[in-house]
This record gives C-alpha cells, sequence and structure tokens, in this order.
C-alpha cells in the first residue's frame, strides 16, 4: 500500500521523535490533509532541489514515517500539524497522483544498541568535538548539553544536524545507518571534517588578515616617506619614473617598440605606485628595456680558430665537424646566418649538446640552451599576455635577456620530445622562429613588439627523427653516429680522464689508465653508443680509490685487475640496495 510523502527541502529527522510543521504550500497542505482522512500515516523526507512542488526524481529514496498526531487549521489556509514519527523506511516507486507524492515503503530495520557504552562513548566523542566546532562557527553548545541529559538518541542527532548545518546528503546517510552507533559514527566523521576544514579557514582568515595589517602598515609609511622626501626636494618615485623614460629615449629599440613604450610610460605616470596595474606596467617596461635592443657580439670568424677549437674538444667525426665548418665558412662570407638551420641527431652522450658549445666558442658568441623536453604550451615560446597573472616573457626572448646580445648561438635541445595538447601547438611558434623569412618581425605575446631574431644562430638536437615534416623541412639533419671503441679510448685519454679527475679532486699526473684498462671499462661496464656512461665509470672509480686511501689521491695504476676490485664493491653495494627496495615493496 502506497503512503503519503510530505518532501522538504532540507529537513531530515529521525523515529522517535516529536515534529512540528507549519504548512503553507497548496500541494503540502492537501498532502496532510488526505493522509489525515486516511491513516493518519505520513513520511517525512528531503528532496535534492531548492525548487518547490519538485519533481518524483528529486525525493530522496529514504524517509521517516510518523503518525500526524493533530492538524491545526490556520485562517489563512495554512496548516499547523504535529507528527510522532516511528520508523525509517525505503521509498520505492515514487509517483505523482493527484498532485500528491506517494511510494510504496520498505521498513528499515535499526538494531537498538542506543544503550550499549561504544555507542554513549561515541555521543561523548561527538559532543566533545561539536565544543570545538562551535568556537569557529560562534555557535551556542548550552542547548546540546541539555539534549545529552534529558533526551534519547535521536534526538542528540538530528539535534547536531541542525546545529552543525550537516548537508542533506551526510544527514540521509546517518538515517540510513541500521544501528544506532553506525550513526554516532558517522556524525563523527561529518563532525571532525567540519572541524577541521573550520581550523583551516581559521588559519587561512588571520593569515590574509596579517598580510591585510603589513601591506596598509607599509602602504602608510611609504607614504610618509615620499611626503619627507618632497619637502626635502627628493622625491625618488618621480626620479625613478623620470630615469624610465630616459632609458626608453636613450634605448636603441625599433620605433614601433619606443612609441609603444612610451605609451606605456605616460599611464604609469598617472598610477600610483602601489596601485596592482602600476606595477605591472613598471615591471612591462623593465622587460622590454632589458631586451638587448641592438646589442650584438662583435667577433671577426678565424676558420683556422674555429677548426681548432672543435678539433682540441672533440675526438673523431670529421664528416660532422666538416659540415659546421661549411656553415660558419658560408657565414664568414655573408655576414649573415644564413642556410638551413642545423639539427644533430643521435643517441645520449655522443656529444650534440657539447658540439654546440664549441661552435659558440668558435663564433665568440654568448651560448644558451633551451630544453624543449615535454612542452606542450605554445606560450613558452611566445610568452603569455600581460592580462594573466604571473605573465613572462616567452623562453627564446629570456634566453636573449639572459644573454644580453642579439647574436648568440641558442640550442633548442631535444626538439624531438615536444608535445602538443588543448593549450596550443608549440610547433607552429617554433617553425616561425626556425623561418628566416619571418623571424625578422617576431612577436612576443608578453612584450607586444617585434624584434627581429634573424642574427641569432639556432641549432637544435634530438635523440631521434620522431618529428613532423614540416620541421625536418626546416632543418638540414646531421646525424651524429655512435662511437667506435678505438674512438672511446681515445676521447677517454684526451678528455673524460681529466674532467673525472676535475671532478673528484685528483691530480691528473697521479692517474695511469692505459688503453687496455679503458678498453675493459669499455667492453664490461658499459653498453651505450655515446660516452657519458664511460665517464661515470671512471668517476665512480677515482671515488672509490679515494675511499680505500683516506681521501688521499695515490698515484695509481688502474689496471683491469684493479678496476674490477674497485668497481665490483660499488656494484654489489647497489644490489644490496635493490634488493632492500625489493624487500620493504
Amino acid at each position: 500500500m502506497k503512503q503519503y510523502i510530505l518532501p522538504f527541502r532540507d529537513l531530515v529527522v529521525h523515529p522517535g521523535l516529536t515534529v512540528p510543521v507549519y504548512i503553507d504550500n497548496p500541494m503540502s497542505v492537501a498532502c496532510i490533509e488526505a493522509a489525515a482522512n486516511a491513516e493518519k500515516k505520513i513520511i517525512i523526507t528531503a528532496q535534492h532541489s531548492w525548487a518547490y512542488p519538485t519533481l518524483p526524481e528529486d525525493i530522496y529514496d529514504v524517509g521517516t514515517i510518523g503518525d500526524i498526531a493533530q492538524v491545526l487549521r490556520m485562517p489563512d489556509g495554512a496548516l499547523h500539524a504535529i507528527i510522532k514519527t516511528t520508523d525509517v523506511v525505503k521509498l520505492n516507486d515514487i509517483s505523482l497522483e493527484n498532485g500528491i507524492f506517494m511510494a510504496e515503503t520498505t521498513p528499515i530495520e535499526i538494531l537498538d544498541d542506543s544503550a550499549f557504552e561504544q555507542t554513549l562513548a561515541l555521543r561523548d566523542k561527538v559532543a566533545e568535538n561539536m565544543q570545538i566546532l562551535s568556537v569557529a562557527r560562534k555557535f551556542k553548545i548550552d542547548k546540546l548539553r541539555t539534549i545529552i541529559q534529558n533526551y534519547p538518541l535521536p534526538a542528540f542527532i538530528d539535534s547536531v544536524i541542525q546545529t552543525a548545518g550537516i548537508d542533506t546528503d551526510d544527514a540521509i546517510k546517518i538515517l540510513s545507518a541500521t544501528s544506532w552507533r553506525e550513526k554516532m559514527v558517522l556524525l563523527l566523521e561529518q563532525i571532525n571534517l567540519m572541524a577541521e576544514t573550520a581550523k583551516i579557514e581559521d588559519s587561512i582568515n588571520r593569515r590574509i588578515h596579517q598580510q591585510m595589517e603589513n601591506g596598509r602598515r607599509e602602504a602608510i609609511l611609504q607614504e610618509k616617506m615620499r611626503a619627507i622626501q618632497r619637502e626635502m626636494g627628493e622625491d625618488s618615485e618621480e626620479m625613478d619614473t623620470e630615469n624610465v623614460r630616459k632609458r626608453i629615449e636613450r634605448s636603441e629599440m625599433s620605433t614601433e617598440a619606443k612609441e609603444k613604450a612610451l605609451s606605456e610610460w605616460k599611464r604609469m605616470k598617472t598610477m600610483s605606485p602601489m596601485s596592482n596595474e602600476g606595477g605591472l606596467l613598471k615591471t612591462y617596461l623593465d622587460e622590454l628595456l632589458s631586451m638587448p635592443w641592438g646589442k650584438y657580439d662583435k667577433t671577426t670568424i678565424d676558420l683556422k680558430s674555429a677548426r681548432k677549437v672543435l678539433d682540441s674538444q672533440h675526438s673523431g667525426m670529421q664528416g660532422v665537424k666538416e659540415r659546421i665548418l661549411e656553415h660558419i665558412a658560408v657565414m664568414k662570407k655573408t655576414g649573415k646566418n644564413q642556410g638551413s638551420i642545423l639539427c644533430f641527431v643521435g643517441a645520449p652522450g655522443v656529444g650534440k649538446t657539447s658540439l654546440c658549445k664549441s661552435i659558440a666558442e668558435a663564433l665568440g658568441r654568448k651560448y644558451q640552451r633551451i630544453s624543449l623536453g615535454g612542452i606542450s604550451d605554445e606560450a613558452h615560446f611566445r610568452g603569455h599576455r600581460k592580462t594573466y597573472i604571473g605573465a613572462q616573457t616567452g623562453r627564446i626572448m629570456d634566453a636573449l635577456k639572459r644573454s644580453k646580445s642579439n647574436n648568440p648561438v641558442i640550442v633548442l635541445d631535444e626538439i624531438d620530445k615536444m608535445g602538443r595538447d588543448w593549450r596550443g601547438d608549440p610547433e607552429s611558434a617554433l617553425l616561425e622562429i626556425l623561418d628566416p623569412e619571418q623571424n625578422r618581425s617576431f612577436r612576443d605575446h608578453y612584450l607586444e613588439v617585434d624584434f627581429d631574431l634573424s642574427n641569432v644562430l639556432f641549432i637544435a638536437t634530438a635523440n631521434s627523427l620522431n618529428m613532423s615534416n614540416a620541421l625536418k623541412d626546416r632543418m638540414e639533419i646531421i646525424e651524429i653516429p655512435g662511437y667506435s671503441e678505438e674512438e672511446k679510448i681515445q676521447i677517454a685519454k684526451e678528455h673524460l680522464i681529466e674532467r673525472a679527475a676535475k671532478d673528484t679532486g685528483w691530480a691528473v699526473d697521479k692517474i695511469i689508465m692505459k688503453d687496455a684498462a679503458i678498453k675493459h671499462i669499455i667492453r664490461n661496464y658499459t653498453s651505450e653508443q655515446g660516452v657519458r656512461e664511460l665517464q661515470r665509470e671512471i668517476t665512480a672509480i677515482l671515488r672509490r680509490s679515494l675511499l680505500e686511501h683516506d681521501g688521499e689521491d695515490v698515484k695509481t695504476e688502474f689496471t683491469p685487475q684493479k678496476i674490477d676490485e674497485l668497481l665490483a664493491v660499488r656494484k654489489s653495494a647497489t644490489i644490496s640496495k635493490r634488493i632492500g627496495f625489493g624487500i620493504n615493496a
């Protein structure tokens, strides 16, 4: 048999309570009258939406059934009813019949463990935590103490739910619990969560209040300082603003950039330096003035010197070095960065990045490296617009600013690792940067003026050819093969041993490592095309030897047997560590 449903917006009540309700909605009045004329049974439940009257699907499927004890009709047509709740019920097949909500009901049995010691202990813990919550929420706890002393658990739970303002969803979960102990556990979880949230909110509010007080204090002190300086004829604010104007006029920036800078300077002059926009304009002008307008490294290209630099810093790779020298020869003849963009492709450790450093040294230019691994936002290249919070220039303009020159060598490292997502396509921005026909007027979103990138020598590096055809067409791919065993031995003798000695504090003349020993390391302890792993193993050998000689670099010949002895201890320690991790896992 279907029962009448009286939905409320935010009221959840437990069985065993007397609930007074005041009804002035025509649909609810009709529901009360129909239930009073029938079996005088009615279900009180909550609804999801705030609108009233609501729809059947908006009514929660758990409610409290009760008897209508009294109905008092008011002169204005409203009703005042008293309902004594008896049981929690599950609502099935909720429907709207003749303007009244009705549903089949299934009782939810509640284990009566209200007198158990554990249940009462949970009730006392809830009351204790409500005391903590009352301090943050600023509500009185006296009524709750009275309820604990004189009323049963249903009244206590309802009082806590209403006083603390627990969400209807959570209140329904508590109502659906099948024992009073379970209800108290759920209630305690909600009160603890609200208490912790209140503590965090209070901490944040205190911090904000303190920051506001500090900001107000600083503003007052700065205003007083400016007033004193004006009285003394030393208004530093006006002096600083005037210095910015003079720097703009002296700058070698383009006509467009100078007009933009002066326009923004005029806006800044009319604003207080304490205002947010005034500070943003000051930062923007500082960024614009820090760019290397008309500044470049004046060097003469010497092909013999360039060849000497490349040969001294890199063993082997004759074909690669010859192609680099050809590129430099064209630059010497034309006086410009003519030709394709070089892209070195090879396995890690074959010397791609160090080759780029050598090119910069051979040309006498500044060197900057930009890692592109994982970049998926074009703002990394083009910068952010000034309207964004924390806006800044892109990586290209930042590299130019750091080099203080408009003709550095900029290495685009790991160009094959770039990504792409909803924030934009960084590759399209990079194609513009690498195109000599377009990069003469590159526009950074933050600076909002054109900057000539044609003087910059861009060099790319990649571990593979896993990149778009458009990007490959824009560059000349130079593959750097892995080193042969003999080349690795030569590199170790000429560069790696000296570098390892410097890293570990050894004197180079105390290290005796013959070709056979180096070959032993290569064959038994490395498995790469490059020499990075070989460098690590040589460094590890020197470290281990220092440990054996109490930190002293005793002159030693590192034979294959000695190397095995030193690296075996290190390798066993590594294996033990890994096994330990496995046990812990």
